[in-house]
C-alpha cells in the first residue's frame, strides 16, 4: 500500500498537516474546495511565481477572510521590488475568492531536502537539455549531504529522446513508505522538453521516527497527574518468596 499512494496523504495526522483548513457548511463544501483548487492553480500559472521555487500553497478559511500562505525558496522574486509582485498575486487571486484574500510569504530554510522544490530543480536542468542520469544523481547526493536519511528520484518518459518511453530510478540511504511515523517528504513536477513531457517524483526521508505534535519550541514536560500519597505501604518487588503464604482451607488440604 505504501508504494501505491501519496505518502503525504497517507500520513495525515500521524505527521503530516492538511493543506486546506476549513469548516464550512456540507452543502458548501464542494463549491469552497473548487475554489481551493482553482486558487493554487491560478497561482502557479502566474508569471511571477515562474522562477520562485513555490514547494506548497497552504490555504485557511475564516470567517470574514480568506488567508494564503505561500512557502517559497525565493521570497525576493515572488515579493518583487516595493511589494509590486505581491499586489498583482493578490489582485489577480481576488478574482477566484469569495471572500477578502490575506497572502503571506513563508521562507524555505532547507531547500535541498524539500521534495517539491528538488523536484523543479531537476524538470529545469531537463528542459536545458541536461543528461537525466546525472540530474538524478545530483540531486540525490545533495539531500543526502544535506541531512536527509534517504532519497528517490523517478523519472519518467522519453529520457534521452529514446523512442520509446521508460522509467528509471537512481536511491540512497533509507526511505521506509510503509512506515507512517517515518516524516516522509514528496513532490512531483514535469518538465516540458522538445521530446515530450517527463515526469518527475522524489521521496525524501527526513526522519525514522516523527510524529504531529514533535516542535522543538513547544518541548517541555507535560502536565501529569499529582501521585497518590499511599502513606507506609512498602514498595513493590524484592523477595516474593518471602511474603507468608495464605491459608485458602481445605482445597489445598484434598490436594
Amino acid at each position: 500500500m505504501g508504494q501505491k499512494v501519496n505518502p503525504i496523504g497517507l500520513r495525515l495526522g500521524i505527521n503530516k498537516d492538511w493543506k486546506s483548513r476549513w469548516y464550512v457548511d456540507p452543502r458548501d463544501y464542494a463549491k469552497t474546495l473548487h475554489e481551493d483548487l482553482a486558487l493554487r492553480k491560478r497561482m502557479y500559472q502566474l508569471p511571477e511565481a515562474k522562477n520562485a521555487d513555490i514547494s506548497e500553497i497552504e490555504i485557511i478559511r475564516h470567517p470574514q477572510k480568506v488567508t494564503i500562505v505561500i512557502h517559497t525558496a525565493k521570497p525576493g522574486v515572488l515579493i518583487g521590488q516595493k511589494g509590486a509582485n505581491i499586489e498583482r498575486i493578490g489582485l489577480e487571486l481576488q478574482k477566484y475568492a469569495s471572500k477578502k484574500i490575506n497572502i503571506k510569504i513563508k521562507e524555505v530554510k532547507k531547500v535541498e531536502t524539500n521534495s517539491q522544490i528538488v523536484a523543479q530543480s531537476v524538470c529545469r536542468q531537463l528542459e536545458g537539455r541536461g543528461s537525466f542520469r546525472r540530474t538524478m544523481k545530483m540531486a540525490v547526493t545533495t539531500a543526502m549531504k544535506c541531512g536527509a536519511q534517504g532519497c528517490k528520484v523517478r523519472m519518467s518518459g522519453r529520457l534521452g529522446g529514446a523512442d520509446m518511453s521508460r522509467t528509471e530510478e537512481y536511491k540512497e540511504g533509507r526511505v521506509p513508505l510503509h512506515t507512517l511515523r517515518a516524516d516522509i517528504d514528496y513532490g512531483f513536477y514535469e518538465a516540458n522538453t522538445t521530446y515530450g513531457k517527463i515526469g518527475v517524483k522524489v521521496w525524501i526521508c527526513k526522519s525514522d521516527n516523527a510524529m504531529m505534535g514533535d516542535k522543538k519550541e513547544d518541548a517541555g514536560l507535560m502536565p501529569g497527574r499529582p501521585r497518590r500519597d499511599h502513606g507506609d505501604r512498602p514498595e513493590r518487588g524484592g523477595d516474593r518468596g518471602s511474603r507468608p503464604a495464605f491459608n485458602r482451607g481445605p482445597r489445598e488440604a484434598r490436594s
